[in-house]
């Protein structure tokens, strides 16, 4: 009994020390709420980095209802968060194609030609991170 006690004791003290990491420094609860844990891109090949001077880009985007995107690729790593509204994204060289909506983490194929189109009734607002070698732009137009 005494080395079950002692365990649950310890086992407290353990939860409580972690949950003491998500306080801020005023001792107020920080909620911390995984949105995505990927190793692959949306059509399957692995996420990559840039080899040399990499840089980070953030953007948003406000894509107005009905709009179609053109079609593009990307040569880096892009990632976005779909922040409100319904987005298709088609794979134009397979056919295959994912819906997002609000609350979803995209991580973009790269190199794939596709297109996105914005399938609901309002905007869809979307938070953009790109990884590219320093001062390249990550979205090429197919002509």
């Amino acid at each position: 009994m005494r080395r079950i006690s002692a365990s649950v004791l310890l086992l407290a003290a353990a939860l409580y020390a972690n949950c003491a990491l998500a306080l801020d420094s005023s001792g107020t609860p920080v909620v911390v709420t995984p949105l995505a844990s990927r190793t692959t891109t949306a059509s399957g090949q692995p996420i990559t980095l840039p080899r040399k001077n990499v840089q980070v880009l953030v953007s948003t985007y406000d894509i107005a209802a009905g709009a179609t995107l053109p079609v593009h690729r990307h040569p880096f790593p892009r990632y976005a968060y779909v922040e409100a509204g319904t987005l298709k994204v088609t794979n134009v060289e397979t056919g295959n194609s994912n819906t997002y909506k609000t609350g979803d983490f995209i991580i973009e194929m790269i190199g794939q030609w596709h297109q996105a189109t914005n399938i609901g009734d309002g905007p869809v607002k979307l938070l953009v991170i790109d990884q590219v070698e320093e001062g390249a732009k990550n979205t090429e137009l197919r002509q």
